[in-house]
């Protein structure tokens, strides 16, 4: 036992008097070199990390490559300029606001350019009734993605229509539901802004319900869907859809305002998730966070941030499918241009009316568009069915049509409808023989076939024989103008003169150009 204690003490008193050694024991002073080394190894930990970091950074925020840039596009467009000499970092976006509440329609339409150098955003807000030269009826742009199967065909469609009012096709597509708007900005806080007017609308059928006070408050994502989507009513805009567009500009301006405060950069992975969520494009999460970052640290402000809306004017045409006048709005061309070429084009050469398809409506009710190539063939044809006087202007939204709304087809030429009683083919082939180049003072009666021409069987209905004896006739004293199959019988006249399919082509031609 006594050994086992003095063990045990004499390892105590041994450790003690080690630590109180190593406690008096003083540290080395470092030389300069080693003072050196140890400096330039935290700066080398330090950079590596910051470069970990900045590769990191790198890799989530990547610049987009403009997908039309060495003019490669599957649209098949006439007008519109395709490829060229283009601004450097311009970028254009078709950003498109979808009512998945009202059947899916494409009720706000942006084009948006943002010029980086520059730190200059412009956007400009196309109207829902903007009328687009398509082969169906009712000729609104919101129908058009609609119309062609939503997704990536309704997208390459309403790239088509804007493509033709403004020129280009635009580089990227941005497709929203109206519930990411709630979502982001409940995901920044709130949004704070003016509301215009008191909004009160209710639709069951959308389950849409928007009861907001006018003035200056803090919307949170509810109120904020209610303000961009509220249009109709009791106290709706006077002037519909322009009335609409102008809080919705003023509510993103807003809104893009807040956005861009240096503290919502760590929102950005809530931004990420709402974006993969609710918005559609052919831009990636991490192409977003680049524009983000340009806009942020590039240095973009509100007073240059600028909303306009297309110029136009509005117009009554008449509907064959409602039997009624339809509203719509339609370019001012010369306006548009000047636009287009001071804040859209992305282009260095400046665009021009031939690049530009736009509807016009005549004094007459017709219509025509400056191509020339009107899509729909029955539109101008259907006036004939307008009761004189109609005044009647209705809403297609709201209001069920009288015939379906079935695009134009284009009729063939159909040899089959040419009247056999107006044509005898066993006498004329309208293929083989021009009556304008054959001579009948030449012709040889000795040599044409009898099966074609007999002198003694001449067919009554083509050669009087009160007026014309094939006995006592010379041929070569005939004179032409009295022969001529053209101007005899009105069975021998080719079809190609009086195919009442062209003289309905050149029936709509005129009115084209009227």
């Amino acid at each position: 036992m006594g050994f086992g204690k003095k063990q045990g003490g004499t390892r105590v008193s041994g450790a003690a008097s080690h630590a109180a050694a190593k406690t008096n024991r003083k540290k080395r002073p470092l030389s300069p070199k080693e003072k050196k080394r140890r400096i330039l190894i935290v700066v080398l930990a330090v950079a590596a990390a910051l470069l970990c970091v900045a590769a990191a950074v790198t890799a989530f925020f990547q610049r987009p490559e403009i997908p039309n840039a060495e003019g490669e596009n599957t649209l098949e467009l006439e007008g519109p300029k395709l490829s060229g000499d283009r601004k450097e970092d311009f970028f254009t976006f078709l950003i498109i606001g979808r009512d998945t509440g009202g059947g899916g329609n494409t009720d706000t339409i942006l084009l948006a350019a943002y010029d980086i150098p520059n730190q200059e955003l412009n956007v400009m807000s196309i109207p829902r009734d903007t009328m687009v030269n398509v082969s169906w009826d009712v000729k609104k742009i919101n129908s058009v993605y609609n119309f062609n199967g939503g997704g990536d065909e309704g997208i390459q469609a309403l790239y088509k229509e804007v493509s033709e009012l403004v020129g280009f096709v635009p580089d990227f597509s941005v497709v929203v539901e109206w519930e990411a708007v709630g979502e982001l900005v409940d995901a920044i806080g709130g949004v704070w802004y003016d509301v215009p007017r008191d909004m009160d609308y209710e639709d069951p059928a959308q389950d849409l319900s928007i009861h907001i006070d006018a003035g200056y408050q803090k919307l949170n994502g509810e109120q904020a869907m209610g303000v961009v989507r509220f249009r109709e009513g009791a106290n709706g805009y006077a002037n519909g859809d322009l009335g609409r567009i102008e809080t919705q500009q003023g509510f993103l301006k807003a809104l893009i305002e807040q956005c861009l405060q240096i503290d919502k950069m760590t929102k950005v992975f809530e931004y990420a998730r709402i974006f993969t969520e609710q918005v559609t494009t052919d831009l990636t999460v991490n192409n977003l966070a680049w524009f983000a970052q340009q806009a942020i640290f590039g240095g973009l402000t509100s007073e240059n941030i600028h909303f306009i809306t297309m110029p136009c004017s509005t117009e009554s045409v008449w509907s064959r499918s409602y039997h009624a006048n339809l509203s719509y709005v339609v370019p001012n061309v010369d306006e548009l241009i000047a636009v287009v070429n001071e804040s859209f084009n992305p282009y260095l050469d400046d665009l021009t009316a031939t690049e530009l398809d736009i509807m016009y409506v005549n004094s007459n009710g017709t219509i025509g568009c400056t191509s020339g190539n009107l899509q729909d063939t029955r539109a101008n044809a259907s006036l004939s069915s307008r009761p004189s006087g109609t005044t009647e202007t209705v809403d297609p939204d709201t209001t069920e049509p009288v015939e379906p709304d079935v695009p134009a087809e284009p009729e063939p030429t159909d040899p089959g409808t040419t009247d056999p009683g107006m044509t005898d083919p066993g006498t004329t082939d309208p293929g083989t023989t021009d009556p304008g180049t054959t001579d009948p003072g030449t012709t040889d009666p000795g040599t044409t076939d009898p099966g074609t021409t007999d002198p003694g069987t001449t067919d009554p209905g083509t050669t009087d024989p009160g007026t014309t004896d094939p006995g006592t006739t010379d041929p070569g004293t005939t004179d032409p103008g009295t022969t001529d199959p053209g101007t005899t019988d009105p069975g021998t006249i080719i079809s190609g003169e009086t195919d009442p399919e062209t003289d309905e082509s050149s029936a709509g031609t005129e009115n084209l150009q009227t």
